[in-house]
């Protein structure tokens, strides 16, 4: 399954996940997953669906793991008859105003966590993307960050804002990592040699929510928040959708369309014509 995998040019995201999806199907069934007839693959995710109730996002990674293995590795038709494919929820993503997201960063003290989600809102970067960062990927006399194999397995740059400079350089002379810009804490390793790890997910996740509850901002907002909020901020100023797709690196505009739903601009202009419509009736 990985040799398929790695032939097709998943990225390393993909194929763990797929992985985890095939081995927790044999771990349900307790047998072999390449044994499993189609009704015992759908009473499994009948189980994930209705008993555990899992999120659309995590079934559907399910579901593309086991089809996987099953059509490319095993050779075999899948069939979906009878399988409960989770039906994507519309639903508007939470945003948070500048003034919210300024609170909620003012009250990261920790320098590196500090420099971490302040890079993530000013370049609207993904989580994962932040913490894989290498210094040599920060273009200070360009003026960019460099995205390497982002999601969707291509490049892309996204221009950074210089008034965060001097914060990221602060950090990165308090370790001087020559491979990972936010790197793991006590790895093990000297100052300025290369560290195993980077930064965990799980830390920064767990600053962004400590900080919101300090703000007092009472949004179901996470990390990925910030990413909402700084493409609705950047249409809010004017930059056009074309522009802030590429940033985003989203393969189609329909994805970064759902931002125009979210602005003020957008919507007080909405208002404003349905109310001089009413007044001429």
């Amino acid at each position: 399954m990985l040799e398929d995998m790695d032939l097709r040019g998943f990225s390393v995201r993909t194929q763990t996940s797929y992985v985890r999806s095939v081995a927790a199907l044999a771990r349900y069934c307790r047998r072999s997953p390449d044994t499993l007839s189609d009704e015992e693959i759908r009473r499994y995710f009948v189980h994930l669906k209705c008993e555990r109730k899992l999120a659309r996002q995590t079934v559907t990674i399910a579901l593309c793991g086991i089809k996987f293995f099953t059509e490319i590795t095993l050779k075999r038709d899948f069939s979906l008859t009878g399988v409960p494919v989770p039906k994507r929820q519309k639903k508007l993503p939470v945003v948070l105003s500048t003034t919210e997201v300024r609170s909620i960063l003012n009250e990261v003290l920790t320098l590196r966590l500090r420099a971490c989600l302040r890079l993530i809102y000013a370049c609207g970067l993904r989580l994962g993307e932040a913490c894989r960062l290498a210094p040599t990927d920060i273009d200070s006399a360009r003026g960019v960050v460099i995205l390497r194999t982002a999601k969707g397995g291509t490049d892309r740059q996204v221009p950074l804002p210089p008034t965060l400079l001097p914060l990221l350089r602060e950090y990165w002379k308090s370790h001087r990592n020559t491979r990972w810009l936010f790197p793991a804490q006590s790895c093990g390793h000297r100052k300025g040699s290369p560290a195993e790890r980077h930064l965990p997910l799980s830390a920064v996740q767990k600053a962004f929510q400590l900080a919101r509850r300090k703000a007092g901002i009472l949004k179901a907002a996470h990390v990925h928040t910030l990413r909402h909020s700084w493409a609705t901020h950047l249409l809010e100023a004017g930059i056009n959708l074309r522009v802030i797709q590429e940033w985003m690196g989203h393969r189609s505009p329909v994805t970064t369309s759902v931002y125009t739903h979210m602005t003020e601009p957008g919507s007080s202009v909405a208002t404003r014509q349905v109310a001089q419509l009413m007044s001429d009736l």
